[in-house]
């Protein structure tokens, strides 16, 4: 077998190949010679076109569900009680057209949705994000609130009409799909501002509806995240939302320390369990940990085992059950933190983690800084203070199918 080794610079692949078919003229071997960059262009069309294939598998399960048969027909399983010849023939005329229906053999839209937060710095426009890497699905941040108990993306830009309902529909025409995450660290969050559980529950449906979301990310931190009343009211509401909107994927997303969940973040789960609910993904953010440390990739399994741990005791559940709704998002190169960086190599690891143990969520914190910072640029917004290609992170997230 002839190869040139890791694909690099193209003088290098042209100074390979011609040394190898000088060796196979020497042996009277005649190599088929490959074009390196066509493969990748064909694979990446290819991609593409499966992300294309799977956005029209989604559009369509969305228009069923929420235009067709919303009043008639609340779900596929009344539809096959009432009509079951009807479904069988809607479900083959999907399949013929190399369709599937949103759900069906497509992995979760949070399982692996790295967050772009398109009201800082200069993000990428999002749907270049899909076109340029494997990654699917992208979690865009963040919701909060307007006034009272309004929904807005940073409590200032309309759900509707605006910059941010056209990166989505941009994204789902590049193949792609959106886990929309509300709260964050900083700004006015709906979890303070809807003063009861139903409330709270009708603003996240009222955004979940906005855009037929599949997943939503309640990014729960400062104020939500340290008043145990808002945290239950949090909580409540998203029991809600799960018992009126099964289909859709809930992660709650919430910071930790080396060994796992912290006191606020362990009641966040008991409130939970408590009342019987259980989101899609339980999500820590394993970095910020107060000290320097030179191992974060070791350092967030060290998070992760804490929190499957939790789970297990709250729910009652065996360590492999804890794992399938535990979930991480890292952060890509130096964190709030001097000293703390995580590398690329570190996302590696935490990745095979997630890989042997099937976690729920695999992302980090953020698209927007995962390229290397020019010039005199400090990281921060932009770039993320390492020495990196454009999409190093994303692109390893982009390998995992849990």
């Amino acid at each position: 077998m002839f190869s040139c080794g890791r694909p690099g610079r193209r003088a290098g692949r042209r100074r390979c190949a011609s040394s190898l078919r000088a060796d196979a003229a020497e042996r009277g071997i005649y190599p088929v010679i490959v074009d390196l960059s066509s493969l990748r262009q064909k694979a990446h069309r290819a991609r593409r076109g499966a992300r294309l294939r799977l956005a029209a598998g989604r559009r369509l399960g969305a228009a069923l569900d929420t235009h067709v048969f919303s009043r008639q027909v609340q779900s596929l399983s009344c539809l096959r009680r009432r009509a079951p010849g009807a479904l069988a023939a809607l479900l083959a005329s999907v399949a013929a057209l190399g369709f599937a229906p949103a759900g069906a053999g497509a992995q979760p839209v949070e399982l692996a949705a790295p967050y772009e937060y398109l009201g800082w710095g200069e993000p990428q426009p999002p749907a270049g994000v899909i076109e340029a890497t494997g990654v699917q699905d992208l979690t865009l941040a963040f919701i909060l609130s307007h006034g009272r108990c309004d929904p807005e993306w940073d409590g200032r830009r309309p759900l509707l009409g605006g910059s941010d309902a056209a990166a989505i529909a941009a994204i789902r025409a590049a193949g792609g799909e959106v886990d929309v995450s509300f709260g964050g660290w900083s700004g006015k969050k709906l979890g303070k501002s809807c003063k009861s559980a139903a409330a709270l529950a009708a603003a996240y449906e009222r955004v979940i509806g906005a855009y037929s979301l599949r997943a939503i990310d309640i990014d729960i931190e400062h104020g939500e995240f340290t008043n145990a009343s808002v945290r239950r009211r949090v909580i409540e509401a998203l029991a809600v939302v799960q018992r009126e909107s099964p289909g859709v994927e809930i992660s709650v997303t919430f910071a930790a320390d080396e060994a796992g969940p912290e006191a606020d973040g362990r009641s966040l789960i008991a409130d939970a369990a408590a009342i019987g609910f259980q989101p899609s993904a339980w999500t820590i953010m394993p970095f910020d940990f107060g000290r320097p440390l030179t191992d974060m990739g070791d350092a967030s399994i060290r998070a992760l085992e804490g929190l499957a741990a939790d789970l297990a005791s709250a729910y009652g559940t065996s360590p492999e059950a804890a794992y399938a709704h535990a979930g991480i998002s890292s952060m890509d190169g130096d964190t709030d933190e001097s000293g703390e960086t995580v590398s690329v190599a570190d996302l590696h690891t935490i990745l095979a983690f997630a890989q042997s143990h099937r976690l729920a969520r695999l992302s980090f914190w953020a698209v927007n800084r995962d390229r290397q910072c020019s010039g005199g640029e400090t990281p921060g917004e932009d770039c993320s203070g390492i020495a990196q290609a454009p999409y190093a992170f994303t692109d390893v997230i982009a390998e995992y199918h849990g």
